[in-house]
């Protein structure tokens, strides 16, 4: 039954039934029923029929709330699985081609980076399924995930996120999350840090900002030029994401990463 027919019955009903009851008592019972009798079960009467009607209509439409409440819990399921299908194509599937590639030609440097970039897609993809779907947007993963890296490294995280939502596409939300997780991973083995930053801001039209620092030992200046597997790794999905990378160290000690899009470069 749709909210039209209740709309239709509602209105109609209770206007059929008292108004026909008042017809045929004036008509045809006034001589056997008296005025005040006959107003004392028309109220009985509309009170039972009010009470009976409301009684159907909440229960029909408690079904029809449950049906809709099954159904859109079915649908975000299907579209979880279709945004990490998704990913795994847009992250896993290209880094295995390159893999393949670089093995045939014997470049084996290549090769451990795509092996590392396959392992933080396939961690990535695993914190993802261990998500509700209505915590997958990247700010609610983001947040998650720090509070969980923090938790395990004690090393204080403050975050600050001005992320419109749907403004990065699934694919590039993987490749951003991998050069986090990679930035914080450094950040715990190497910077000895007591403290971390993290900014993501977004702004029109189509441009972002994702900045990181720690409070750590901070990073050498042949470390940055040499070809480590990670800063490589980071390098790479910057631009896949058309955005500049820049790793320095902060004046007061530390790190600093700063991850700009570069210009005409679109999250869309």
């Amino acid at each position: 039954m749709t909210y039209r027919t209740f709309y239709w019955l509602t209105a109609l009903l209770p206007a059929i039934i008292i108004g026909g009851f008042e017809f045929i008592r004036h008509d045809f019972l006034l001589p056997y029923l008296s005025m005040e009798s006959g107003n004392v079960y028309i109220t009985i009467l509309t009170l039972i029929l009010s009470f009976l009607f409301a009684n159907w209509m909440f229960r029909t439409i408690e079904k029809m709330n449950a049906k809709l409440v099954e159904e859109q819990a079915r649908r975000a399921v299907y579209e979880e699985r279709e945004r990490l299908a998704r990913e795994l194509h847009d992250g896993i599937a290209q880094s295995l081609f390159f893999l393949n590639v670089k093995l045939k030609q014997g470049h084996l440097d290549d090769a451990r980076v795509a092996v590392s970039a396959i392992d933080n897609h396939v961690r990535q993809a695993i914190f993802n399924l261990r998500s509700l779907p209505e915590e997958g947007s990247l700010e609610q993963r983001l947040e998650k995930w720090l509070a969980q890296w923090s938790a395990l490294s004690g090393i204080d995280v403050s975050t600050e996120f001005n992320v419109k939502d749907t403004f990065f596409t699934p694919a590039q939300e993987v490749q951003l999350f991998g050069i986090i997780q990679e930035a914080f991973a450094n950040i715990r083995k190497h910077a000895q840090a007591r403290h971390a930053w993290i900014q993501l801001t977004t702004q029109e039209p189509k441009q972002w900002t994702l900045s990181i620092e720690d409070d750590g030992v901070g990073i050498a200046a042949d470390s940055v030029e040499a070809k480590k597997y990670g800063l490589a790794m980071m390098r790479d999905r910057a631009k896949q994401l058309q955005a500049s990378l820049e790793i320095k160290q902060r004046k007061t000690g530390g790190t600093m990463i700063t991850l700009t899009s570069q210009k005409g470069g679109e999250a869309r």
